[in-house]
């Protein structure tokens, strides 16, 4: 039965080994029962399920998966805390530990060695310094998945989720939306976590498209428009991907294709929905040899 999850049971570990937290990692440990009650729920595992957890800390999070999945990878880069999980884990045998860097790992090899190349689900509470590079690994890579349940600050959980001509809108929404349904499970205060952060967090829940809600010719190509969309916020969108130096992509070119989809040469990146982008990348493919 999981024993970690509060303040008083992560003290007690902490204490025992001597753990020092690790601002290079980002360490921040859950200490809310009912956060993690709500991360497991929404996570929605069952015993046929194979769960990769990143950066397990010092378990908390990992008994509770392990009692509710068929197996669990956890990898965690601190190697201080191997012998930490040692002792939290050894009541599972279906849990297994891996010291690496997650953007290091071959997670296709791990997905094949530990779930037979079938569809993973995600469970992680993030480092808030390294949260777009892994989510991000995660899609590109082309990871077999079924969801990602992830904690991560706020902020990011809102630029993940939200459409175009808010502030918060830009290449990392477009980039998740691309990929999966985000939905927001629940928020969760500072004062959940010990040590204690600066921000507020948010629970996140990422449901991986069988199929991306739109087509487009080159998908490389299509992430190339949206960065160099947003690069410059200040200015239109032709005028970022005139500037990105794209073979065959100047201003013309550019405000040719948006006039085509009814578009004003002055438009901004941030007014542009998914689908728009999925357009004005197969339209500007053409121009730029990038189709095909």
């Amino acid at each position: 039965m999981a024993t970690l999850g509060s303040r008083k049971s992560t003290a007690e570990i902490i204490e025992k080994y001597h753990f020092s937290f690790q601002k290079k990692f980002g360490q921040n440990f859950l200490v809310d029962s009912s956060i993690l009650d709500r991360i497991i729920e929404s996570a929605q595992i069952t015993k046929e399920d194979c769960v990769l957890e990143i950066g397990p800390g010092i378990g908390t999070m990992t008994q509770r998966l392990a009692e509710e999945a068929g197996a669990v990878v956890a990898v965690e880069i601190d190697r201080n805390l191997l012998p930490v999980l040692a002792d939290t884990l050894s009541a599972y045998e279906n849990v297994t530990v891996i010291n690496a860097d997650i953007l290091k790992l071959d997670l296709n090899r791990i997905v094949e060695e530990h779930n037979g190349g079938r569809p993973i689900k995600v469970v992680a509470n993030l480092p808030y310094y390294i949260t777009t590079p892994i989510i991000m690994a995660l899609f590109e890579k082309k990871v077999p998945l079924h969801s990602v349940t992830i904690m991560v600050q706020k902020e990011v959980a809102d630029r993940m989720r939200v459409g175009p001509g808010t502030k918060d809108y830009g290449a990392l929404s477009l980039a998740v939306q691309y990929y999966a349904k985000p939905e927001i499970v629940t928020k969760v205060p500072a004062g959940c976590f010990m040590p204690k952060p600066n921000v507020d967090s948010a629970v996140i829940r990422l449901t991986r498209y069988e199929k991306p809600p739109v087509e487009v010719e080159d998908e490389a190509w299509l992430f190339a428009v949206i960065r160099a969309s947003f690069n410059q916020r200040r200015k239109t969108l032709a005028n970022g991907l005139a500037n990105a130096g794209y073979p065959g992509i100047g201003r013309r070119q550019v405000e040719e294709a948006l006039a085509a989809m009814g578009l004003a040469a002055t438009v901004r990146g941030e007014t542009l929905t998914l689908e728009q982008f999925a357009e004005l990348s197969n339209r500007l493919a053409k121009r730029s040899g990038q189709s095909g």
